[in-house]
This record gives C-alpha cells, sequence and structure tokens, in this order.
C-alpha cells in the first residue's frame, strides 16, 4: 500500500479500517456514456437562410420569428442566427457566392449577413417568400437557401468547431444536452478517484466471501456517504461568489452561467434581435435571484470538511436457503444491490426508533435484508451517519459488477447519486447503453441460451424520460481478478 492510499486509509471511519483488505487494487474511473451521446451526438434537419443588408436584418428576423413558435426558435440556440459571407464554410461560400446577387454579397462594399431563419418543415415556403418581398433592400432579388444544420447542440468546442466548418457557425456553450454537465463529472470525478479503489476492493472482498460461503455469484456492493466540502445537506453547493449550484441528479444538464462561453467573436454588425436568439442571458443556475440565495446559504449548516463513512455492504446471496426454488437462475431479490439498498433501509427504520415487529415464521426469508456474512453484520450494527432523507439518496454505490436492469432500476428509485462497477455484463446489465454485440458471451456460433446479444443497451443511469438520474463511472484496473461470472447471469 503506497503512502498516497496509506493517507487515504487513515482519514476513514473506524468500521471501515477494520474491513479494508491489506492490498487495495488501483484503478482509473472511465465516466459512462449515455444512450444519447452514442446515438444521437449528429442529428440533421434542414434550415432555410436567406440574406439581407445589415440595416435590414432586425426586420428579416421579425419575420422569421412570426412565423415560427417560440419553441421552434429555442430549440437552435446552439446556431447563430446571423453569419457574415466570409465566415460561412467553404462549400457554402462557393455555392452562394454564384446565385443571384451572390458576388455582390461578398466582394462588395455594402455590409451583408446571412441569416438562419428556423427549421424548413416549420416554415411555409411561399408564406416566407411573400413576407421577405415586402422588404424594399431584397424586393427584387430574394434569396432563399436551403442547408442541413445539427439539430443538437455540440457537446465539445472541438465538436463545435468541426460542424462550424460543415453546417453553420455553431456555438459550443460548456454545457451536454446529451448527458450530465462535464463540470459536474470532473467535480465528482475528483472525489470519487481519491478512495475509490478502497471500496472496490471492498466489494470484491465481500463478493469473495460470499462465493466461498455457497450463498451466491461472486458479486458484491458497497454503499457509502461521501461529505463533500461546502454541500449542504439539501444538495445545494455553496460557491465561492455565495450564489447556490444545484448538484442534485435532476439538474445535472443546468448550464451554469459561469460556464457559458463567450464565442460570439465579432458583433460590431450583429443587430440586436440576433444577440437576443443566441440566448446568452445571464441568471443563477436555479434561475432564482443570487444575492438571495447568499443570505440562505449562510443560514445553512454548510461542511467544511470532506468525509466518506460506509453504510451498508452486502454480497450476492440468491442461492441461500434455495434448494431449488428459484429454478436455475436463484433467488432474484437477493442480488448484491438489493440486499444492499434494503440493509440501508433497515438502518433508517432503526434511526426512527420503530417498535420492533415479532418475527414471522417463514420457509425461507425471500428478500435476505439481514447480514449473513460478518463484514455486513459489521456494517449493519453501526449507525446510519445521515438518518435524514430518502432512502439512499445522493450515496455511492460500488459493485464489482454491472447490476441488472431489475437492480439499475431499483438503484434509480432509491435516488442513489453515484455509482461505480468494474465489470460489464453486456447480455444483463442495465447502466451502459453501447449496443450489444453478438459475440458478448464470448461464445461461436449459437450458445445453449441461444443467439446471445443484439440490441441497444439501456443506459438506464441517464435517461431523459426517467424522473432520476446518476453519474456514473466503470471501474478498469489491470489487477487479476478472481471474481468473473458468466455473461448470462444477472447481476
Amino acid at each position: 500500500m503506497g503512502d498516497s492510499m496509506k493517507e487515504v486509509v487513515e482519514k476513514l471511519d473506524p468500521v471501515a479500517r477494520r474491513l479494508i483488505p491489506p492490498n487495495i487494487d488501483l484503478g482509473t474511473l472511465v465516466p459512462l456514456k449515455t444512450n444519447l451521446e452514442l446515438r444521437d451526438n449528429l442529428s440533421l434537419g434542414f434550415a432555410y437562410i436567406t440574406r439581407a443588408p445589415n440595416k435590414v436584418t432586425n426586420s428579416v428576423v421579425e419575420i422569421a420569428r412570426s412565423l415560427t413558435s417560440d419553441d421552434t426558435a429555442k430549440n437552435l440556440p446552439h446556431l447563430r442566427r446571423c453569419v457574415k459571407p466570409g465566415d460561412l464554410p467553404a462549400h457554402l461560400k462557393t455555392q452562394f457566392m454564384n446565385e443571384g446577387n451572390g458576388r455582390q454579397v461578398h466582394f462588395g462594399k455594402s455590409n451583408w449577413l446571412y441569416i438562419l431563419l428556423g427549421p424548413k418543415d416549420d416554415i411555409p415556403y411561399e408564406e416566407l417568400v411573400s413576407r421577405l418581398a415586402t422588404i424594399d433592400d431584397i424586393r427584387d432579388d430574394i434569396f432563399v437557401g436551403v442547408i442541413p444544420v445539427p439539430l443538437l447542440a455540440p457537446t465539445s468546442q472541438m465538436l463545435a468547431s468541426m460542424w462550424s466548418a460543415q453546417f453553420w457557425q455553431t456555438i459550443y456553450r460548456r454545457n451536454n444536452p446529451l448527458g450530465p454537465h462535464p463540470s459536474t463529472i470532473t467535480r465528482f470525478e475528483n472525489y470519487v478517484s481519491k478512495d475509490a479503489s478502497v471500496w472496490m476492493s471492498l466489494a470484491h472482498q465481500i463478493a469473495k466471501k460470499s462465493q466461498k460461503a455457497g450463498l451466491g455469484e461472486p458479486v458484491g456492493a458497497v454503499i457509502i456517504k461521501r461529505t463533500i466540502p461546502g454541500k449542504s445537506a439539501g444538495g445545494k453547493t455553496v460557491l465561492k461568489s455565495g450564489m447556490i449550484e444545484s448538484d442534485s441528479s435532476s439538474d445535472y444538464n443546468r448550464t451554469d452561467p459561469n460556464d457559458v462561453q463567450n464565442s460570439r467573436g465579432d458583433m460590431e454588425n450583429i443587430p440586436s434581435a440576433e444577440r437576443e436568439y443566441d440566448g446568452d442571458v445571464k441568471q443563477d443556475a436555479d434561475g432564482s435571484n443570487a444575492e438571495a440565495q447568499g443570505d440562505d446559504a449562510s443560514k445553512q449548516d454548510i461542511p467544511m470538511k470532506e468525509a466518506t463513512e460506509i453504510v451498508a455492504i452486502a454480497a450476492d446471496a440468491r442461492w441461500h436457503q434455495q434448494d431449488g426454488k428459484s429454478g436455475r437462475t436463484g433467488n432474484p431479490m437477493a442480488h448484491a444491490a438489493l440486499r444492499a439498498i434494503s440493509m440501508v433501509a433497515q438502518k433508517l427504520v432503526r434511526a426512527e426508533h420503530r417498535p420492533k415487529s415479532e418475527p414471522q415464521i417463514m420457509e425461507y426469508e425471500t428478500f435476505q435484508d439481514k447480514p449473513l456474512l460478518g463484514d455486513e453484520q459489521i456494517v449493519y450494527d453501526a449507525d446510519h451517519p445521515s438518518p435524514d432523507g430518502y432512502l439512499c439518496h445522493e450515496l455511492e454505490l460500488y459493485m464489482t459488477h454491472e447490476p441488472c436492469i431489475m437492480c439499475a432500476m431499483a438503484i434509480l428509485h432509491s435516488r442513489m447519486g453515484r455509482i461505480v462497477f468494474r465489470h460489464r455484463m453486456p447480455l444483463t446489465g442495465g447502466m451502459c447503453a453501447e449496443d450489444r454485440g453478438y459475440d458478448a458471451c464470448e461464445a461461436s456460433g449459437l450458445c445453449e441460451d441461444g443467439n446471445c446479444g443484439g440490441g441497444q443497451g439501456l443506459g438506464l443511469f441517464y435517461r431523459k424520460e426517467l424522473n432520476w438520474s446518476l453519474l456514473g463511472w466503470e471501474w478498469e484496473s489491470n489487477d487479476a481478478d478472481n471474481t468473473s461470472i458468466d455473461a448470462h447471469v444477472h447481476a
């Protein structure tokens, strides 16, 4: 164990220090990709454009607004409304230069601009032309072109530059419309990476003990609570300016106004109407008054020191008390993730000092939410570090394997904040969004379970149609590991 890791271990809570193995495997965190990031990063549509002298640009923009709904205009905030002829992509410059009065526009002394009107499907062409004909300066030579444009905002400056050269001037606002905000991933990764190897080693240790005891598959889960400096119990991070930034999972797509990149370039000749279209309106992260937020933040109990405490540890117990009751798959309610979440719930109930109910005489316990191994009992007996709030809200889950679809939805419903796992389960996992290959079971041709793989991954950790999302990482390590399981197993 290196000096840096010893320093991390010394800061752990007494229960965790009691359980950690002598050898801690190091690894690297790799953020999970969302379904949208993998499939919709370039979704193209067609848009109308026109050109007009600078002095009548406002009139053209007003016509475009009158022909489209407010929602339509808001859907393309990543594209510049007005572009100078010299800033067009090379192929569009060559094409438009030879149409109508193109040479006068591109080489004349007068200032002309190309104007993005809106999506082609939302604007009636005949009405557009008739409206433009009411403007004296362009009535004699009305130009309306159709170009392909990206419908979704870019996720990096490099992508914005590439799209600007291929389609139309594109703005990168340092946000990610297809997944968690990049700054959110980076911020939490800085915290998680410090001690992730400790919790992953604990998960692997309990998984091996469960397999050795014949309780279940070698799958382990560890749930911890991480206290982040400057973050209140309400899930808000207090910024240096006194503003409050939301870190809750439901707000991952919000754009921090301080992160908005000023990529307008030379705007001297761009009229005020176009500036409004770009949408650089400064406001607080949650849309409310910053000064009022600062006053509220000062009244909250804000922790100033980082800390992590283990809340639950559980191993897979699908074969415990089964004796053939659940066929080949074992007891699905005794998967490691479900047992860990159930133990958190048991500790919350205990913290409320509820009277103990009489134990029911059952042939076997379906949920297996009581400790079965010594390590589980040690953590279970310790008090919950923060018994207020909903179940697993903003807690972190570390697993040896990608949870199955059932467990993935249970993790979402428990309001878990972050998840880290080591082994992908491409046939049965619910968190990864990558397509399921037909060679996922590492068998040639057809195996005993039929043609394995195929289809799209679910990526349940972040889907906009669900009412909760969390951050997720895959843990990559070069150290030898003997907790591999059959690809068909639901972890």
